[in-house]
């Protein structure tokens, strides 16, 4: 079965976003942005992917599940959406316009999930947010959490209104970069 992995990154106090959906607080340039390049290329943009020459060969990820405001927090996307490469899914009870090849669902993103790790592939990617991450903590198999060297004081949390609901996770690796950033990764116990 596919696995469900939060890949995000957060700030030292918890935050994946400024107040206003952005996150131009966390360093854009550093050892860690080749790493992202080189290991995480399922999770460039289509932009950044055409500007870089990359190509992605999906095998960590094929799909990626966004909450409007993630989705909106990338601006004006080409017409193929964010991650064109991708299987992408918008979670939205209130908005509408997205591009043809985005997925705009109101269904229950739990329910989605479990529908989704069912089907032949490789990772199912939560980019967030802290919202959409909230309604599918049940289902989180996998945290990957790039973690930087900055505290925002408020913002979008990692979790947004998940309730006191103690989870185990267990670190499987930590890798830390001269950028500062920290990027470790945890498996949850089920």
């Amino acid at each position: 079965m596919r696995e469900l992995v939060y890949y995000v990154a957060v700030s030292l106090d918890g935050y994946i976003a400024a107040p206003d959906d952005t996150f131009a607080d966390f360093p854009m340039q550093g050892d860690h942005i080749d790493m992202i390049l080189r290991e995480y290329t399922d999770t460039i943009p289509t932009l950044g992917l055409r500007a870089t020459g990359l190509t992605p060969d999906l095998s960590r990820f094929d799909t990626v599940l966004m909450g409007w405001n993630t989705y909106k927090a990338g601006g004006i996307h080409p017409p193929e959406g964010p991650y064109g490469h991708l299987k992408q899914y918008v979670f939205s009870r209130n908005h509408s316009g997205v591009e043809a090849a985005v997925t705009l669902t109101g269904e229950d993103p739990a329910a989605m999930v479990r529908k989704l790790k069912r089907e032949k592939g490789s990772g199912i990617w939560l980019a967030g947010g802290g919202m959409l991450a909230s309604a599918v903590a049940g289902e989180i198999d996998r945290l990957i959490l790039k973690v930087n060297p900055i505290l925002l004081g408020s913002g979008k949390r990692l979790f947004a209104e998940r309730g006191y609901s103690p989870t185990r996770s267990r670190l499987v690796a930590s890798t830390p970069f001269e950028s500062g950033v920290v990027v470790n990764e945890y498996t949850v116990d089920r």
